[in-house]
C-alpha cells in the first residue's frame, strides 16, 4: 500500500530541496526513504518524514553540520541541548566580529578608491589664449543647448565663414552662476581668426589662463550642478580660489554619443592659490 507514501520527486518539491540532496542524505544515513521498491528502485517517503526533513533544514540553518544532526537523531534526542546551542551562539558571535572587521576594511577601501578616482579626474592645467565666436542668450534648461547650437549658432558661424581649427574647443559660461532653469548662458567656440560681428555671433579675444582647476564629468548635464559644488569644495580644501568665470567644455555629447552616461564635459575653473 502506497497511499500515504510520496515519491522522491514529490517529497523534494514539498520540502523545497533537490533530489540530489535527498540522495545525499540517504547515502550518509541522515534521511533514508521509508520504502525502496526492490524491483523498480523507486524511493518512497512517509508523511511523517516531512517533519523530520523540516527539522533537519532548521538545524542546518542554525549552523549545525549534517554530521551533528545525524548524531542527534542517532541519540534519539532530535533537539540539541543547551550546551550545544550556546556553543553555536559563541560561533555566531565570533563570525559577527569577523564580519564587522571585514566590513570596516571594505568601507575603508571604498573610501580610498573614491578619493583616488576623484583625484584622477581633477587636474591643474593652463589654458592658452584663443579667439572665440560667441553667442549669449537665456535658455530654459540645458536641454535647449543642443538645438541652439545646431539650429542657430552653427548655421550662423557657417554663414560667416568661421574656421574652427582641430581639435575643436567649445564651452559655455553661465553668467550669474549655475542655475537649473532660465540660464543666462554664453556659448564660445574657438575659431582661427576674427570675423565680422553679426546680430547672432560676436568675436572675442580670450586671454591666457595661467592656472585652471579642471574636472572631468561623465553623464547628463543636469548633474553639472553637483559637480560644480564638489569641485569648489575640493578647491577650498586644497587652498585654491576662483579667479575667473568657470567654463563647461563639451567634449562628447548628444552629437556623437547616444548614451547620456558617456557624455563628457570638462569643468575648467580659472584659479589661484588662496
Amino acid at each position: 500500500m502506497m497511499t500515504n507514501r510520496l515519491k522522491i520527486g514529490e517529497f523534494s518539491r514539498l520540502c523545497r530541496v533537490t533530489v540530489r540532496t535527498l540522495r545525499h542524505y540517504e547515502e550518509i544515513g541522515l534521511l533514508v526513504p521509508e520504502i525502496v521498491d526492490q524491483f523498480t528502485g523507486y524511493r518512497y517517503y512517509s508523511i511523517e518524514q516531512l517533519q523530520k526533513m523540516q527539522s533537519i533544514l532548521q538545524l542546518k540553518g542554525m549552523g549545525f553540520s549534517l554530521e551533528e544532526i545525524r548524531e542527534l537523531y542517532e541519540d534519539d534526542t532530535h533537539v540539541p541541548g543547551i550546551d550545544a546551542l550556546e556553543e553555536k551562539i559563541r560561533v555566531c558571535e565570533n563570525e559577527l566580529r569577523l564580519l564587522r572587521a571585514r566590513k570596516t576594511q571594505l568601507q575603508a577601501m571604498v573610501t580610498t578608491q573614491k578619493k583616488l578616482k576623484k583625484m584622477e579626474k581633477i587636474t591643474i592645467e593652463s589654458l592658452p589664449a584663443i579667439i572665440v565666436a560667441t553667442h549669449r542668450t537665456t535658455i530654459h534648461s540645458f536641454e535647449d543647448l543642443g538645438p541652439l547650437c545646431y539650429k542657430v549658432i552653427g548655421p550662423e558661424m557657417a554663414r560667416l565663414g568661421c574656421e574652427c581649427p582641430e581639435p575643436g574647443y567649445c564651452y559655455t559660461i553661465e553668467h550669474g552662476g549655475y542655475k537649473p532653469t532660465d540660464i543666462d548662458i554664453e556659448y564660445c567656440e574657438k575659431v582661427a581668426a576674427k570675423g565680422k560681428d553679426s546680430d547672432i555671433i560676436k568675436f572675442k579675444d580670450i586671454p591666457e589662463v595661467p592656472t585652471a582647476v579642471c574636472m572631468k564629468v561623465y553623464g547628463p548635464y543636469e548633474r553639472l550642478y553637483q559637480n560644480y559644488i564638489d569641485l569648489f569644495a575640493w578647491m577650498e580644501k586644497e587652498g585654491w580660489k576662483v579667479a575667473g568665470s568657470p567654463r563647461a567644455v563639451y567634449v562628447d555629447g548628444i552629437w556623437n554619443q547616444e548614451d547620456p552616461e558617456k557624455w563628457l564635459t570638462i569643468i575648467q575653473v580659472p584659479a589661484e592659490k588662496a
